[in-house]
């Protein structure tokens, strides 16, 4: 590591980052209602808070200095790969970047944009059609876009903790669940019939191992 570079203060790196993941997020879940922007733009917050400090101003680890060199004092805190909190404390000695928990985070947001985004071909289709959506990752989880968005920030965490994402995420779980359950009563009232079947085969946010059968269910 070239300790004569700076580890902060690198705000350009930061608005880029934000825009760049931001970007990759609006293509993959296309907001069209204000329910939909409502969720993005929640996860837009978490996304800029994460960057600012992994680039611009280390809150977390000011704010915990005191403690984490006592605790670890072997480590240079203030550097740009200290910030990898949990690959630090667990004690990695190598590249954070190929960590246990760095790795992690890459199949969590890698595997959440993934989700969203064929979670938004098949509702697309469905809402076309006038259906609901059963088919594709809606046949193992009820919401897989909000479960998508919770896979990403939960990556991010693994990946590079703060003390305010730590508690925007809690948060922003709960609104993903309101969010979610105000759709379901709109669809409840749309297809009552259809959807009572749905929901008894098919869990809200935790996938069901196999995809549920229900070809008919969603007309």
């Amino acid at each position: 590591m070239n300790h004569d570079a700076p580890s902060y203060g690198l705000w350009f790196l930061a608005i880029a980052n934000s825009a760049i993941f931001i970007f990759f997020a609006f293509s993959f879940f296309k907001p069209q209602t204000k329910r939909d922007w409502r969720s993005f733009s929640a996860f837009s917050a978490f996304l800029v808070a994460l960057f600012a400090e992994m680039y611009g101003f280390p809150l977390t680890i000011y704010f915990l200095s005191g403690w984490l060199q006592s605790a670890y004092p072997g480590v240079d805190w203030f550097s740009h790969d200290a910030g990898h909190l949990l690959e630090m404390m667990f004690g990695w000695k190598t590249n954070p970047h190929f960590g246990p928990f760095h790795m992690l985070s890459f199949l969590l947001i890698g595997g959440g944009f993934w989700l969203i985004s064929v979670s938004w071909h098949v509702l697309w289709q469905a809402q076309r059609d006038g259906e609901m959506a059963v088919t594709g990752p809606y046949a193992r989880v009820r919401h897989p876009q909000y479960l998508g968005f919770i896979l990403v920030m939960l990556g991010f965490l693994f990946q590079w903790p703060t003390l305010l994402t730590l508690a925007m995420f809690p948060i922003l779980v709960f609104m993903y669940v309101r969010l979610a359950r105000a759709e379901e009563a709109e669809t409840r009232a749309r297809f009552p019939e259809s959807f009572a079947r749905y929901e008894a085969q098919v869990p809200a946010f935790i996938p069901r191992w196999k995809p549920a059968s229900l070809s008919e269910a969603g007309k």
